[in-house]
């Protein structure tokens, strides 16, 4: 494909845009001293040569990369408890600056490999000079246990491409029910934790005599 740079630039821009407005709900939340479902965001777009390789892997044709390849602009949204993803869900439905027209969820229906997370897949208006152009993106929503085995999992499939030895494959698995004991236990104690982060939250922001 010719004129990348081109192609990307709308990607960007939405990524960008999108992180503004995502962490402004964030900034709402403790405006209000309430606890955020939010705990932060981050985003990207593919590099150049991820988007060519799964191209080649799904046969999407180039010419079509703006169709049928959802996650070429992707953001993540970290949650501190599996409850406050639901909240995320609710909170992104609500709005009325992009559709949604896909969700799905790996939490409820796990991966095999163990991989869990939510994703909402947006039709974003992205303004340009040449007029309004409507762009896929890709939200991942998911606790910060999730994060960190996903972005492990990750890693290594890069260097195995997929074809994990059985003994890391089977460790996979087992970090990722770990994983989400981890945020079982913490939503069993989540009332605790937000009073201690509140108590503490004071205490920062108390003015020094």
């Amino acid at each position: 494909m010719e004129h990348w740079d081109d192609f990307l630039a709308p990607y960007k821009q939405a990524v960008e845009e999108l992180k503004v407005k995502l962490k402004g709900l964030r900034n709402e939340f403790e405006r209000d001293h309430v606890h955020s479902p939010i705990e932060f965001v981050t985003g990207r777009v593919k590099p150049i040569v991820s988007i060519l390789d799964k191209a080649a892997q799904k046969n999407i044709p180039l010419n079509k990369l703006a169709t049928e390849m959802q996650d070429i602009a992707g953001l993540r949204m970290m949650c501190q408890f599996v409850d406050d993803i639901t909240r995320v869900v609710e909170l992104l439905r609500a709005r009325n600056d992009f559709e949604i027209v896909e969700e799905r969820n790996y939490i409820s229906h796990k991966k095999v490999s163990g991989y869990r997370s939510y994703h909402v897949v947006l039709r974003y208006p992205v303004q340009t000079i040449h007029g309004e152009r409507k762009i896929l993106i890709e939200i991942q929503i998911r606790t910060l246990a999730m994060n960190f085995w996903a972005t492990i999992e990750h890693s290594l499939n890069y260097k195995y491409r997929g074809d994990f030895p059985e003994d890391i494959r089977i460790r996979l698995q087992r970090a990722a029910e770990a994983a989400f004991l981890l945020d079982e236990e913490m939503s069993q104690i989540r009332l605790e934790i937000q009073e201690a982060q509140r108590v503490f939250s004071r205490k920062k922001d108390k003015p020094k005599e």
